[in-house]
């Protein structure tokens, strides 16, 4: 009985080092396959606004108007406050926004993804907007529902971009040898992107559901762990003094940090002027930015920006 016993855990040692082995030869092969040792963290830049006034106005107009943006809002029931606020706030801003749920929701209009796993909720929230969206938008953001994002700010980072290139954006963590986009900040991929990551959803070698290693991987690492097999890697969105433009804290930790680190200029420490995402806000704190973006403004004075965002048709923008 003893023998049989040492023989079964000898067997359960056996089995976990093989595995263990089979999951590091994986490992070592997806970082050799995906050349992950030669890339440098990449940076793109806000265009120059001084540039953009040198255009003609007709011209600007014009470059306003191709930027077309999907919101994909991931939501769920137990987040019903931040959901409403999203609806309430800033989504209407998205030429258009689409709630993404892991099930169907009476209280509002949703897609049911019917799954709780984050990562196959990605995968099916990516792939439902390339199936249907795809020949009407040309970038695609994803965000949670305690994200707040001001998309005026988006398309102006987005102008200088061209959407056929493959862009996968947001606010890049290296992590080990992997790169890539933190989503509680949004993400952003181009419709070229969006098309190379729906070729290889299926292939399970290149982008499997599950994983392919012992331990469970974030939605956000997965994502670029696939993006890499079509030679995507992330771009870190900063405005031309180097800002952060996706903002993965929001804007009270934002100031007490700028407050403690750069005393003597707490606004030029804490924030970019056009910044695009803040995380970590209250529904009750996403209305009260709504006030102080578009709404509060100095009587009597003329805003010369190089462009206008027109409201998407028959919405009831700000």
């Amino acid at each position: 009985m003893i023998k049989e016993g040492n023989s079964f855990m000898k067997g359960v040692i056996l089995g976990g080092i093989v595995c263990l082995v089979f999951t590091l030869f994986n490992n070592t092969k997806i970082s050799g396959e995906l050349g992950l040792r030669s890339h440098e963290h990449r940076h793109l830049k806000a265009p120059d606004k001084e540039e953009l006034l040198k255009l003609p106005e007709t011209k600007r107009m014009e470059l306003s108007l191709t930027i077309r943006v999907l919101c994909l809002i991931m939501v769920t029931p137990k987040e019903i406050g931040y959901w409403a606020s999203v609806i309430e706030t800033w989504s209407k801003h998205c030429d258009k926004a689409v709630f993404y749920s892991p099930e169907t929701i009476k209280v509002f209009e949703s897609v049911s993804l019917a799954t709780e796993d984050q990562w196959i909720q990605t995968r099916r929230a990516f792939k439902h907007a390339y199936e249907n969206f795809k020949d009407e938008y040309n970038w695609f953001f994803l965000a949670k529902s305690s994200t707040f994002a001001i998309i005026e700010n988006l398309k102006f980072f987005l102008l200088n971009k061209d959407p056929e290139q493959p862009f996968y954006i947001g606010h890049s963590i290296k992590s080990g040898e992997l790169e890539y986009v933190e989503f509680s900040s949004g993400v952003v991929l181009s419709i070229e992107a969006l098309e190379r990551l729906y070729r290889v959803l299926d292939d399970p070698m290149k982008c499997p559901e599950k994983g392919s290693l012992l331990w469970k991987m974030s939605e956000e690492k997965e994502l670029a762990v696939c993006l890499k097999y079509t030679g995507i890697v992330a771009d870190n969105a900063e405005d031309n003094e180097g800002k952060e433009l996706f903002n993965s804290k929001n804007i009270n930790t934002l100031v007490v940090e700028a407050m403690s680190n750069h005393p003597s200029e707490v606004v030029e420490g804490c924030c970019s002027d056009v910044a695009i995402t803040f995380h970590g806000h209250s529904p009750n704190h996403m209305h009260v930015l709504m006030y102080g973006v578009y709404r509060l403004r100095p009587y009597g004075h003329i805003f010369n920006d190089a462009l206008i965002f027109m409201p998407p048709l028959n919405s009831d923008n700000d």
